[in-house]
């Protein structure tokens, strides 16, 4: 494992607590940070006792407060379309793991914050949280696939509406749109992250990895959803996973997946 200067490690009952540890910069991602996301998260897929991944900020005050604005102020047309296009591979990398990975969100989640959020497959908020994408403040707009996944998960109309007014909206609003998964007081944050985490590793891992993509294929415009889902349901059956499943429902006992 590198040794990270942004980041910290940790593992706790097969979870791996990925936190951004930059609070005297509110978290900010520059592109030290983001490689080192990047390497973290893929080095887990291959980690046997890391059954999925929790990704937070050091501090209360922020989850990610946004890019590190003074790494691009000056940057060209192509240089900001490599910069997008790193994020792009990063977050792309986030939402498609095989295994879980929750963000858990203690304060703002602004810019790549809240775009980094919406990579993860769910999201827990503290009561503290802030979403936002303030991008066209700067004359710019969402880089890390802003603009697409927060219509996926709030809709055309709202998601317009707050990137167009660069509004922030707090944790209960962001409940109601569907944006966050669950609200709780900031102390009990990692462990509701854990709780639904451990939820999760109690079922077929094999079935979390093709659920995961095939909800992701809904959003992939050359894929028909529908037959991805055919042939992944067809590539469960008579795997060990499948066999153990029916079994322990047939014998009324409770399932116990390898891994």
């Amino acid at each position: 494992m590198s040794n990270y200067q942004n980041i910290t490690l940790q593992t706790d009952q097969n979870t791996l607590i990925l936190t951004i540890n930059r609070p005297d910069k509110l978290n900010a991602l520059n592109t030290q940070t983001l490689a080192e996301i990047k390497e973290a998260v893929y080095a887990a897929q291959s980690q046997k006792d890391v059954y999925g991944i929790i990704i937070t900020g050091a501090g209360e005050k922020a989850f990610v407060a946004g890019a590190d604005i003074s790494e691009f102020k000056d940057f060209n047309i192509e240089e900001g379309k490599i910069l997008a296009g790193s994020g792009h591979e990063i977050f792309n990398l986030i939402e498609r793991s095989e295994k879980p990975i929750i963000a858990a969100v203690n304060g703002f989640a602004l810019g790549g914050g809240c775009e980094l959020a919406m990579a993860c497959h769910l999201r827990v908020a503290s009561e503290n949280a802030r979403f936002g994408q303030p991008e066209v403040n700067l004359g710019i707009i969402p880089g890390y696939g802003g603009t697409q996944r927060l219509i996926q998960l709030i809709g055309k109309t709202k998601a317009l509406e707050l990137l167009m007014t660069a509004d922030m909206i707090k944790a209960p609003q962001a409940l109601d749109l569907g944006l966050v998964n669950y609200v709780v007081p900031q102390e009990e944050l990692i462990a509701k992250s854990q709780e639904i985490s451990q939820k999760i590793y109690s079922k077929s891992p094999k079935a979390i990895a093709k659920i995961i993509k095939c909800v992701n294929a809904y959003f992939d415009g050359p894929t028909d959803g529908f037959e991805f889902e055919i042939e992944a349901f067809g590539s469960c059956c008579n795997t060990p996973d499948f066999i153990e499943g029916t079994s322990a429902f047939i014998e009324k006992r409770k399932a116990d997946f390898d891994r």
